[in-house]
C-alpha cells in the first residue's frame, strides 16, 4: 500500500502557493492572512475528500477517520517563520492528510486524525496548540509570550479564538494510542549519511535569556580608549567568548546569540546598553544545566571587565524529551518494509512531539534536507524523499494499528 504520489503533489504544490515568497519559499506566521487560508485549505481538502473535520479550542485543525479504538495522532503544522521554507511543517501535515486518504474504507482498530496545531513556530507563543492539547500551556507563558501580549490577543482574535477557552482543547490521554510526525530534518544528518529516513530518538531541550549589559554612554571622539564602560564590547566579547566556550567543552550541544540590540545606537556615542538574546540545547538536562552555569558566567566576566554589570533574565525554557522506543520500533518496521535505508537521530529543532510525548507514546520521521538548511526559502527536500516519507508514516501508522490490535489494548 501506497499513498496516492500524484495526488499528494498536487496538495503539496497547492499549499506552497498560500503566503509563497518570490524566492521560493513561504511567509505564513500565525494567524497571518497566508496562515489562516493555509488552514482554511486544509479543512476544505479534507471536507471534499469525506473526511470528518474538527478544530478545537485552541485553533488546531484536524481532519478524522473514525474508527472504534483510541485516536492516533498524525501530523505538524502549518505555520511558518517568516520568509521561511515549503516544506518545514506543511510537509508532516499534507502527509498525514494522505495516510488517511489512502486508508479510507479499511477496518482499522484505532480512530486517525490528521492534525495541523497552532502556532508551533512562536511567532506569538511556541507549541501553542499541541501544549493546550496537552494541558500543560502555563498562565505564565499567556502573560508572557515571546511574541508579546498585543500580539497574542490580535492573533486570537483574528482567527476567532479566546484565551480563556484555550485550555478546553485539552485531550483524555486515555483517548490517545499516540502521535507520529513527518518532518524534514533541517540538519545535514542523513544527507551526509546518505541514508534515506531517520528515526527520531528524542528532542532536545533549550533555555533562552536575555542579558542586558550596562555601560556608560560617552562621546565616542573624546572619551579616551581605556576610560570607557563600553556595553557594546562586553557583548561582543561574551559573544565570541561563549562560541568558543561551547565548541571546546560542549561537543554535540550548541550555543546561539541571536541578536543584539544597541543603545543609543549611533556612530559617535560609546553604548550605553545592549540587550542580547542567548539560546543554548543539548539532549542531557546536565548539560543544559552547566551550560547556564558558564555561560552565565561568561556575560558577568565580560561585563565586570568591559562594562557595568549584566542583568540576566530568563525567557524560554524546554526539556529534553525522549521519543517513544515503541513508535521508533515502528517507524523502522515500517522502512524496512518498504526497503528504505534508516539509521536513529536526534532532533536539534524543536517540534509539536516533544508535547504529545508528555502524554502518549510519540515519535517521528525525518526525511533529509538538501544541505541541511531550513527556516529560509532555499529550504528544500527532494520529491522522492517526501514520498519515502509520507509512505513511511503510512506503514507506521498500520504497524501501530496492528500493534494495538494484537495486544488488544
Amino acid at each position: 500500500m501506497r499513498v496516492d504520489e500524484a495526488s499528494l503533489r498536487e496538495d503539496f504544490d497547492a499549499l506552497a502557493a498560500i503566503g509563497a515568497t518570490p524566492a521560493g519559499g513561504v511567509d505564513r506566521p500565525s494567524f497571518g492572512d497566508a496562515h489562516l487560508a493555509a488552514r482554511r485549505w486544509f479543512l476544505e481538502r479534507a471536507k471534499a475528500a469525506g473526511l470528518e473535520t474538527r478544530v478545537d479550542a485552541a485553533g488546531n485543525h484536524s481532519a478524522v477517520l473514525p474508527a472504534n479504538g483510541p485516536t492516533l495522532l498524525l501530523g505538524s503544522h502549518l505555520d511558518s517563520v517568516p520568509d521561511g521554507g515549503r516544506y518545514d511543517g506543511a510537509l508532516g501535515v499534507v502527509a498525514a492528510l494522505h495516510v488517511l486518504l489512502a486508508l479510507q474504507g479499511h477496518d482499522l482498530p484505532l480512530t486517525l486524525e490528521a492534525i495541523d496545531f497552532t502556532d508551533e513556530e512562536g511567532t506569538l507563543v511556541g507549541l501553542l496548540g499541541s501544549e493546550a492539547l496537552t494541558g500543560v500551556l502555563s498562565d505564565e507563558v499567556l502573560r508572557n509570550p515571546r511574541g508579546g501580549r498585543d500580539a497574542l490577543l490580535a492573533g486570537l482574535e483574528r482567527a476567532g479564538l479566546h484565551e480563556e477557552q484555550l485550555r478546553d482543547a485539552r485531550r483524555d490521554p486515555t483517548t490517545l494510542a499516540g502521535y507520529v510526525e513527518l518532518h524534514i530534518e533541517q540538519g545535514p544528518g542523513l544527507e551526509h549519511a546518505g541514508t534515506q529516513i531517520g528515526i527520531v530518538t528524542g528532542i532536545v531541550g533549550a533555555r533562552s535569556f536575555t542579558l542586558d549589559f550596562r555601560g556608560d554612554a560617552r562621546h565616542a571622539g573624546t572619551t579616551p580608549m581605556n576610560a570607557r564602560r563600553d556595553a557594546g564590547l562586553a557583548a561582543a566579547v561574551f559573544a565570541a567568548a561563549a562560541n568558543a566556550l561551547v565548541v571546546r567543552d560542549f561537543p554535540g550541544c550548541v550555543a546561539t546569540v541571536g541578536d543584539m540590540r544597541f543603545h543609543p545606537g549611533a556612530f559617535n556615542i560609546v553604548p550605553g546598553s545592549v540587550r542580547v538574546s542567548l539560546e543554548f540545547r543539548s539532549l542531557e538536562r546536565a548539560q543544559l544545566d552547566a551550560l547556564e552555569t558558564v555561560l552565565l558566567a561568561e556575560a558577568k566576566a565580560a561585563a565586570k571587565q568591559h562594562a557595568l554589570g549584566v542583568d540576566v533574565t530568563p525567557v524560554g525554557h524546554w526539556e529534553p524529551t525522549a521519543l517513544d522506543a515503541g513508535v521508533r520500533d515502528a517507524i523502522e518496521t515500517a522502512a524496512e518494509g518498504l526497503g528504505l535505508t534508516a539509521l536513529e537521530l536526534p532532533s536539534g529543532a524543536g517540534h509539536d512531539a516533544q508535547a504529545l510525548a508528555g502524554i502518549t507514546p510519540s515519535g517521528m520521521i525525518f526525511v533529509p534536507s538538501v544541505g541541511g538548511i531550513s527556516h529560509n526559502p532555499s529550504e528544500h527536500t527532494e520529491w522522492e524523499d517526501c514520498v519515502n516519507g509520507a509512505n513511511t508514516l503510512l506503514h507506521t501508522a498500520l504497524e501501530l494499528c496492528r500493534v494495538y490490535a494484537v495486544r488488544g489494548t
